[in-house]
């Protein structure tokens, strides 16, 4: 397979970032993008989040776990019970997370772009 068809077929996947640090946000935001994907929405709060999950435009999403103090958890319930994949991208160790993380893979706050995009990739199933 030639890296422009990775490309093409990264470009389908739609991607959900829910995250509220703006900066951290804006920056996964721009580096999905760089790498081929298509975004289905950078969201701060869970009720957004679950409305774009509700909605099936997304394909996968990476999870901060607390966002301003309030649990991810029904995004990640929420993602599962559909069966679409998700990661966890956090700060806070695995036995802070609630159960509904559990599964999942998880990356600690700061992490190599480079890893990120590994992982995304690995859980997304293949087309």
């Amino acid at each position: 397979m030639s890296s422009h068809t990775a490309v093409l077929d990264d470009r389908q996947r739609r991607i959900l970032i829910v995250e509220d640090e703006p900066m951290l946000a804006f920056a996964l935001e721009d580096m999905l993008v760089d790498c081929g994907f298509a975004i289905a929405g950078v969201v701060r709060e869970l009720a957004t989040a679950l409305a774009i999950i509700e909605s099936g435009n997304c394909d996968a999403a990476i999870l901060d776990v607390n966002l301003s103090g309030v649990s991810a958890g029904p995004a990640a319930s929420a993602l599962a019970l559909r069966g679409l994949p998700f990661l966890i991208l956090s700060g806070y160790s695995s036995e802070q997370q609630p159960s509904a993380f559990s599964g999942a893979p998880r990356l600690q706050k700061p992490c190599r772009p480079d890893r990120l995009i590994q992982v995304l990739r690995s859980i997304l199933p293949a087309q």
